[in-house]
């Protein structure tokens, strides 16, 4: 709601921008839940909304959940045990409640009713997304055996001596196992969950092809690399808006002339926001030349504010940003542009298009489609990728500046490399990663999945 009316707003989420347009092309239905103060405003008699609202393509059905379920659920076990579990920082260790277990498992059972409830008893394939719903796919089955399922795991997927310290480690690998098709994005995180069944659960593996055998049911395990919409990202870019957008920015910060740089994430621990920020200074420090002739833009929304370490680490990153200002600014020269507010698309558009160099430093990433969605949007065919090899998209974007983001003084130095690096050499690379981008987009990682499931179903 907004001053009495209802609005909608696209989320900022890696999952929505890779999800939508897949949802577009099948006009399938997607049970999600409902947070927004209107969504119970908009929905019909069966909690169903058509989306997106100026132009319907497909159903979105609604799941509630009380606030002790989402704190539980979504905030506790799911963002406070699963995703630290499953990204190696070295920075925040995983919490395990049993309340916040016990909440997981009753809201993947409300999502089970719903997606029985939406296929009433027929044949169908469903294709559940993320870390959130690890259980989901074994109470599908259950209750209804004829569904084919396949569930794509966003994050990465961690070794056996990580994840065996979970509590729940057997019903967690038995929950994914419920699956026809286990997709990650990366054959090593496929590797690591073969690894896993076959410590913690004693499944039989087929190494030969990619499968875990367990209960007597095969699952296949298999790497789909999630991308974006490349073209839509690059029209986009290229309209009067984001012209306009570019030359505010470069008026209100002064960019004309300029070195500029780009970090573009919310405000997350694996990122690598503060090992960046670390490494900006100390390009500083060790290239004085650039004083005066650089500026970093650090884009982001905060994010996860009710917990603790993502409270940390806003601070920090706050702390790093007004550090290096206070150091090395001066009163025609902020080295660090915080822009922390939510950005329209057209702003995100027109960030991608002014940078000389986009920064993607994540220590520990399933895949990052910042780095993509930034080739996508440079229809100049210039500016230069520093991507972080923790990624899955490194595997991908080997004509990016691959970095260690731990290793602070050879950051720095890339920096100097990006700055340095000569046109004809830009282009190249930018070429090369753009037609990489542009054939593996997100078409093909839905189609995939989706072509695979079906051929699994015998439809």
């Amino acid at each position: 709601m907004s001053g009495g009316k209802i609005v909608w707003n696209r989320p900022v989420s890696g999952l929505t921008e890779a999800l939508d347009p897949v949802m577009r092309a099948a006009q399938g239905t997607w049970v999600a839940t409902g947070m927004g103060d209107a969504d119970k405003k908009v929905v019909d008699d069966h909690n169903r909304v058509a989306v997106p609202p100026d132009k319907p393509e497909y159903s979105l059905r609604r799941v509630w959940l009380t606030e002790e379920e989402i704190k539980g659920f979504y905030l506790g076990f799911a963002n406070e045990a699963l995703w630290p579990l499953c990204h190696v920082t070295f920075f925040t260790p995983p919490i395990f409640r049993e309340t916040d277990w016990n909440t997981y498992k009753k809201v993947n059972q409300i999502f089970a009713e719903a997606v029985s409830q939406e296929v009433a008893g027929g044949k169908a394939m469903v294709l559940v997304q993320d870390y959130h719903f690890a259980l989901l796919s074994r109470l599908i089955k259950e209750q209804n055996p004829k569904i084919t399922v396949g569930q794509f795991w966003h994050i990465p997927w961690p070794t056996h001596e990580i994840f065996r310290t979970c509590p729940w480690q057997e019903e967690i690998l038995d929950g994914l196992l419920g699956n026809d098709l286990l997709g990650f994005h990366t054959q090593s995180y496929c590797d690591n969950l073969l690894e896993t069944a076959e410590h913690s659960l004693g499944a039989k593996i087929d190494r030969e092809q990619s499968a875990v055998v367990h209960r007597g049911k095969t699952t296949l395990v298999q790497p789909f690399p999630i991308s974006v919409d490349f073209d839509w990202l690059s029209r986009e870019a290229d309209n009067e808006a984001v012209v306009r957008e570019m030359e505010k920015m470069s008026r209100q910060f002064n960019l004309k002339g300029k070195y500029v740089g780009v970090g573009m994430d919310r405000m997350d621990y694996t990122k690598g926001i503060p090992q960046r920020l670390q490494a900006l200074e100390k390009f500083l420090e060790r290239f004085p030349d650039y004083r005066g002739k650089v500026v970093f833009i650090q884009a982001g929304m905060p994010s996860r504010t009710q917990i603790e370490s993502y409270k940390d680490i806003g601070q920090e990153i706050e702390d790093l940003m007004k550090g290096i200002n206070d150091r090395y600014g001066t009163d025609s020269w902020q080295p660090v542009i915080p822009m922390t507010k939510q950005l329209t698309p057209s702003a995100l558009a027109a960030l991608r298009r002014l940078a000389n160099f986009c920064v993607v430093s994540s220590l520990h990433d399933g895949m990052n489609l910042v780095a993509k969605e930034f080739v996508a949007s440079r229809i100049d065919g210039d500016g230069v990728l520093i991507l972080s090899q923790f990624t899955g998209a490194a595997a991908e974007m080997g004509e990016a500046i691959l970095i260690n983001p731990f290793a602070i003084d050879e950051f720095a130095r890339k920096i100097k490399e990006a700055i340095e690096m000569p046109e004809p050499e830009r282009r190249r690379r930018m070429k090369a990663m753009q037609k990489t981008v542009a054939s593996n987009n997100i078409y093909r990682w839905g189609g995939s999945m989706v072509s695979k499931l079906i051929s699994m179903a015998g439809v």
